[in-house]
């Protein structure tokens, strides 16, 4: 099946999230949407699939014009989406799943299940996907969960696919698998759009490349171009993807983590038995698939956690009991992974962002009075430093784009004298350009002795700045290998098996 969109737009209020966007998918053929966060790749998507009704524009199903008022008339004309986050309910069975919404009976009121059944034995046969009908969504693995909502769509006649960040939480492994799928489905007639912002899977398997900026299309290229090409026309200049560190000049240690375990609010075991240790001048990077006891463990070592047991020591001082604030006075840096929830508070501005974890004394308060001279020196001073794209420091931090908010949060954890950093998924939502000057300032920090702590799902990123990697799978320690492991090691280390050598 033919899609095309021709001028669609898409506002927001005074947000103009599509403008004008054309688009053509011709049949069996992966196209591929390239485009920052939040350049209006998801919003044109949920206008394709119903969810949003555009404000210009029109849609078109092999040249004939589509009105959706909602996602079953998208899926009534042969359109499924496979989202980054499943639509699946974890305590219904595969079957179950598949014919949810879609429900086969038999004489017109009972369930037929064994219909339900038979069309997933039936997709999975042709599509070699081994997936059992009967099995437990929640006791599946995520790359096999990915596959029951294609195995969804599929049964509701879909020929056009739509991906959204598909790979957000598939291990290496998982990732290629989906590859070979969207391939095969290809090969079968069916078009498909790839959203994505990662540059090797479009690479990959693109056949062909649109990329948007800005909710504009700014141009089409071919598979064959560079991560350096693509990546230039996804931010509108010239960016340097490599991350160029020097050996570590490896320090005394500094953070040792021994048999840390913490337990979640309904008492739930989430980080089993931890243990590790950072030295001066070293980036230990903590890898692993989302939700597999990262977060909790970062927030366990800057203090955010109630419920912790084992050690956490920095030079020599305990701190699995202290406070945050107690953490912080020793000289702990915290990049948040989620920057608007923990890291800035978006009606503050720039200037008062920038002071928050300094706001009891000296230099920026005096006698209970904030020191404004003193702070919009400051401020203007970091915002030069660190690049932060805006129209002044009193500007309110939630107008900011994403990459010039982590700015903000780097430039306020990385102006004092630091013990150690812990940064978690510091480039989640941040264009390429402000991921390049991230990376860059992580190497520094860690150049001038200070030991380094990131954690990041993007593997990529993992790879370009680590010394040493952690892989954490179910809460618990897989190992810990050198920075060159390659990508397929720690692909099956992140699936739970430890390879050979690998500390644990």
């Amino acid at each position: 099946m033919k899609l095309e969109l021709r001028g669609i737009t898409k506002r927001f209020g005074s947000l103009v999230a599509n403008d004008h966007i054309d688009l053509t998918v011709e049949a069996g053929e992966i196209h591929c949407l390239l485009g920052e966060n939040g350049a209006g790749k998801s919003t044109l998507m949920n206008v394709l699939y119903g969810l949003y009704q555009a404000d210009e524009g029109e849609i078109l199903l092999d040249d004939v014009v589509q009105h959706f008022s909602g996602p079953g008339d998208a899926m009534a004309a042969g359109i499924g989406m496979v989202h980054q986050h499943f639509m699946l309910i974890p305590v219904f069975t595969v079957a179950e799943n598949v014919m949810l919404g879609n429900e086969a009976t038999k004489g017109g009121i009972f369930l037929d299940l064994n219909a339900a059944r038979a069309k997933v034995r039936e997709i999975s046969r042709r599509f070699g996907f081994d997936v059992d009908p009967d099995a437990l969504v929640d006791e599946l693995p995520v790359g096999v969960q990915q596959r029951v909502e294609i195995i969804k769509a599929l049964s509701r006649d879909a020929r056009v696919l739509v991906f959204d960040e598909p790979t957000a939480v598939l291990t290496p492994q998982e990732t290629d698998e989906l590859m070979q799928i969207m391939r095969q489905l290809r090969d079968a007639g069916t078009s498909i759009v790839f959203i994505t912002h990662k540059l090797r899977e479009v690479r990959e398997v693109a056949d062909r490349i649109t990329v948007i900026r800005l909710g504009k299309v700014v141009g089409e290229a071919s598979p064959t171009a560079s991560n350096t090409e693509l990546a230039s026309l996804m931010v509108g200049r010239a960016v340097e993807l490599t991350v160029h560190k020097n050996p570590p000049q490896l320090g005394d240690e500094a953070l040792v983590v021994e048999g840390l375990t913490v337990v979640d609010h309904i008492g739930q075991l989430v980080v089993n038995d931890v243990s590790f240790e950072v030295r001066k001048g070293e980036i230990l990077a903590i890898a692993g698939v989302q939700g597999n006891g990262q977060t909790e463990l970062t927030e366990a070592l800057v203090g955010l956690q109630p419920r912790v047991r084992g050690s956490i020591r920095l030079n020599g001082e305990e701190l699995t009991t202290a406070s945050v604030q107690r953490i912080l006075d020793e000289g702990v840096g915290f990049v948040p992974e989620d920057r608007n929830e923990d890291g800035l508070v978006g009606a503050f501005t720039i200037a008062e962002n920038l002071m928050l974890d300094r706001s009891a004394g000296a230099p920026f308060v005096k006698a209970g009075t904030i020191q404004r001279g003193t702070l919009a020196e400051f401020a203007r001073e970091k915002v030069k430093e660190f690049d932060v794209r805006t129209q002044g420091i009193d500007e309110q931090v939630r107008q900011l784009s994403g990459g010039n908010a982590q700015k903000v949060v780097l430039a306020r954890e990385l102006s004092r004298e630091l013990s150690l950093l812990v940064a978690a998924q510091p480039t989640r939502g941040v264009d390429v350009g402000s991921i390049e000057f991230i990376h860059k300032r992580i190497v520094e920090t860690r150049d001038s002795g200070v030991p380094v702590v990131v954690v990041s799902t993007e593997l990529d990123e993992v790879v370009a700045l680590a010394d040493r990697i952690m892989v954490m799978y179910r809460g618990r320690v897989v190992g810990i290998v050198p920075g060159t492991t390659p990508r397929d090691v720690l692909g099956l280390m992140m699936a739970g098996e430890q390879p050979e050598g690998a500390a644990a």
